[in-house]
């Protein structure tokens, strides 16, 4: 299991929960899980999240792995400009 720390603006879609755990072992599967447990995340998920895996920013890769001890945030996403 993987636990998921979920932004402020996420929590209430997530039953006021500040992290979730999930069974996943890669990044796509961590999106697909959190849905999965609690469906009010899908809008925002499909409007843009930006998932951390370790203090490094997954940029687009659905593949990259996820360890039951790593440290995942899930976070509106990141814009440059």
């Amino acid at each position: 299991m993987v636990e998921v720390n979920l932004w402020s603006g996420l929590r209430a879609l997530a039953d006021g929960k500040e992290s979730v755990e999930v069974d996943a072992k890669t990044v796509g599967e961590v999106l697909d899980g959190l849905v999965k447990a609690h469906p009010g995340l899908q809008d925002a998920i499909d409007a843009g999240v930006s998932v951390a895996v370790d203090g490094r920013v997954i940029a687009s890769s659905l593949t990259e792995p996820v360890q039951p001890d790593s440290e995942v945030f899930l976070m509106q996403r990141l814009k440059g400009g």
